[in-house]
């Protein structure tokens, strides 16, 4: 049995997803969250296997804060981002955050289903759509890294945090996190230690 928890500000979301999640008899949904902190405090103190995260709730903190914090804690859920938004600077960014998966509302209910048994299981989960924008992304960027950017990877490399290379670089995290993700989009990849394989094949590091 999968132990679920939903995080989205619309409660009709979250109404449709149970209805959805529940029908079979592998998934329990153990409580929902309208906001990121609440999603958070929740899998602070309740077993949950997998969080179903939206990006946006409104003024609050955002489904990559959250996703940040929840991959930090001692028994951490995978997380799956169900959301509207498709840029390369969502999808690389909650990756970069820690979810194992990115896929978008209008997923039939059938991938989104298989979607979420693959996450739970800790599986890399991109919906059609995500994958196709991120290969194009990919064959259309200019793939040469700048000076910058080969800076940043040599201290991933080293094995920084995006706080400590902001720190060494006079820096924002902002910033850093900006250059992480123009550096997956040039690789082609989707996480730091295989950003930092990639540029070790190709001699850029």
């Amino acid at each position: 049995m999968i132990r679920l928890l939903l995080a989205d500000d619309h409660a009709i979301v979250r109404a449709g997803l149970r209805a959805l999640l529940e029908s079979g008899d592998e998934i329990t949904v153990v409580g929902e969250a309208s906001t990121a902190e609440a999603a958070v405090a929740f899998c602070a103190t309740t077993p949950v296997e997998l969080v179903l995260m939206d990006l946006s709730f409104g003024a609050g903190r955002s489904g990559v804060d959250a996703t940040t914090e929840l991959r930090a804690l001692p028994t951490p859920p995978n997380v799956l981002v169900v959301t509207n938004y498709d840029t390369d600077a969502d999808i690389l960014g909650a990756i970069e955050a820690g979810a194992c998966g990115y896929i978008l509302k209008d997923t039939p209910p059938t991938e989104l289903l298989a979607a979420v048994r693959s996450a739970a299981a800790g599986e890399s989960v991109l919906s059609p759509a995500v994958a196709s924008k991120l290969m194009t992304r990919v064959r259309r960027a200019d793939t040469t890294l700048s000076p910058r950017e080969i800076e940043v990877l040599r201290l991933v490399a080293d094995g920084r945090s995006n706080r400590e290379i902001a720190k060494e670089l006079f820096l924002s995290e902002t910033t850093v996190k900006s250059h992480l993700v123009h550096i997956y989009a040039k690789l082609g990849v989707r996480s730091r230690t295989s950003a930092v394989a990639r540029a070790r094949e190709q001699g850029a590091i």
